[in-house]
């Protein structure tokens, strides 16, 4: 036996079926979306690496930066530097917006965590980025990296980043295996006070006795050097830093 509904009885059996179909559809992805939820969950480890996503999509997989000219690497850099930067982005001191973003309401403890994270990583470094600089640019890079430049006083490089420029412990970072752009938009950063770090800020003070043409030859040469096997930064020597830099500990 059928049954026919007509005019307003009819209409209030189809809301009503219309109703009945709209939450069973909704309990269904509800479930669904439940269901996706828990597999998610269970599919992503909550680890410091699963965490630090973030970081890589610009710094490359385990830091090691990637071929944007403007990210540096992270990967292998003393713990000691990489938590003074994080703490300078917070700070203020360093200026870029989705680093600012990325760390402004962390604490101390877990800036220290990334950087003991990224520290621990050691992937290949990159071959040297091609050298094509005249002889005379070229000369004159080589000298301020290892010897300085008395005249402008002008310490060497290597006084202060170790005489193989892979760091020092436990708060200086190596410059080798890092692009030739990133090198020049920093120390440019620095000679226009755009970039700082806590006083005394060594790394303004001389920025400001390089000229334009120092800076891009330091940067291309640095950049043209291979990285030694083994790379890491080392022990600190009982030489006095020819600067005193804030953000280096002075030893007792």
């Amino acid at each position: 036996m059928s049954i026919h509904l007509q005019g307003p009885a009819a209409t209030r059996a189809v809301r009503r079926l219309r109703s009945g179909l709209l939450l069973v559809l909704a309990g269904a992805m509800f479930g669904a979306a439940a269901q996706a939820a828990e597999v998610d969950s269970a599919a992503v480890p909550d680890t410091i690496k699963q965490r630090l996503t973030a970081c890589t999509a610009c710094h490359g997989e385990q830091g090691r930066a990637t071929n944007n000219g403007y990210y540096p690497r992270i990967a292998g850099k003393p713990a000691g530097y990489l938590y003074n930067q994080l703490h300078n982005f917070r700070e203020g001191r360093r200026q870029y917006p989705m680093m600012t973003y990325l760390v402004d309401h962390l604490s101390d403890a877990y800036l220290q965590e990334i950087a003991a994270y990224f520290a621990d990583q050691h992937p290949p470094y990159p071959p040297p980025q091609p050298y094509d600089p005249s002889e005379a640019t070229r000369a004159r890079g080589e000298m301020l990296v290892n010897k300085g430049d008395a005249g402008k006083q002008i310490p060497a490089c290597i006084a202060c980043h170790g005489s193989a420029m892979t760091g020092v412990l436990p708060a200086t970072p190596g410059l080798l295996g890092l692009p030739r752009d990133y090198l020049v938009s920093q120390i440019g950063a620095w000679k226009n006070g755009a970039r700082h770090a806590v006083a005394p800020d060594c790394m303004a003070q001389l920025a400001q006795r390089l000229s334009a043409e120092d800076i891009g030859a330091v940067a291309s040469w640095l950049a043209a050097q291979p990285v030694p096997a083994g790379a890491a930064a080392v022990a600190p020597g009982s030489a006095k830093l020819p600067l005193a830099c804030g953000s280096v500990p002075v030893p007792n």
